[in-house]
């Protein structure tokens, strides 16, 4: 790797921490650019998600004010997460990563429908009536949604964030900005166990000088985007994670 290409690689971690923070996809940033300098394409995923912890890692800790007042979703999501991103991370390793990336695309269009759909949602959300007795929580949808998100994630993870956002917007009545502060937990725990799955089953995948440069940026991104995103009105960040989502669709069905 030369000096050029390690300068690309950390502002390419400061790009997408930064992203990742205020709405989800950094990796659309850093694996195209791994890609660009040589890096094997499992290598360069494995590596890429080992990279963003500290980005995700900065960014919850941004919104650690929103994830304390939802650190009962917290509690709720987060095994489901640890789940599907062991999941994910073994098909990553096991299966043609054609299989999964054939519909990235769709997903994150759908990702995308339910963040614009997200306050009509939320409101129906708000005003149905919960059955006497039944338990306060997440419901099953949300936890099937989650599940299946982190799956996405520990395989893949390009606009995982979306993903995961406009789920929760869809099927929470919390606000706009508690269920980032909440994404970004969530995306930091599928972005680590998938990283540790990858550690154990296959370390040789592992490039370790990318994997550090990326860390360093993106903990410096994800600092910076956390501060920037916390402050958003929500319609304006929705606007964002849309325009965010679409140039992510665009660049997926041209790579």
């Amino acid at each position: 790797m030369t000096l050029t290409d390690a300068v690309l690689v950390v502002l390419a971690g400061i790009g997408a921490g930064a992203v990742n923070a205020i709405v989800g996809s950094g990796t659309l940033i850093t694996f195209p650019t791994l890609l660009l300098i040589g890096v094997p394409p499992v290598t360069a995923n494995v590596s890429n998600s080992l990279g963003l912890i500290p980005g995700s890692l900065a960014g919850a800790i941004g919104y650690r004010r929103e994830v304390r007042q939802l650190s009962s979703l917290v509690r709720h999501f987060a095994p489901l997460s640890v789940i599907g991103s062991v999941i994910g991370a073994v098909l990553l390793l096991r299966l043609d990563p054609d299989v999964f990336r054939a519909v990235v695309p769709v997903l994150v269009m759908l990702g995308i429908v339910l963040v614009i759909t997200g306050p009509y949602l939320q409101k129906r959300v708000r005003e149905k009536p919960r059955p006497e007795g039944a338990a306060p929580g997440p419901s099953n949808l949300a936890r099937v949604g989650i599940l299946g998100a982190a799956v996405y994630g520990g395989y893949f993870g390009a606009a995982q964030g979306i993903i995961v956002l406009g789920l929760l917007g869809a099927l929470m009545a919390n606000p706009v900005q508690q269920l980032n502060g909440l994404k970004n937990v969530l995306v930091m725990i599928v972005n680590a166990v998938a990283a540790i799955v990858f550690l154990i089953v296959s370390p040789g995948q592992v490039d370790w000088a990318v994997a550090g440069l990326i860390a360093v940026g993106s903990a410096i991104g994800g600092t910076a985007g956390a501060a920037v995103g916390r402050h958003l009105p929500p319609n304006v960040l929705r606007a964002v994670i849309v325009t965010v989502g679409l140039i992510a669709v665009a660049k997926l069905l041209t790579s």
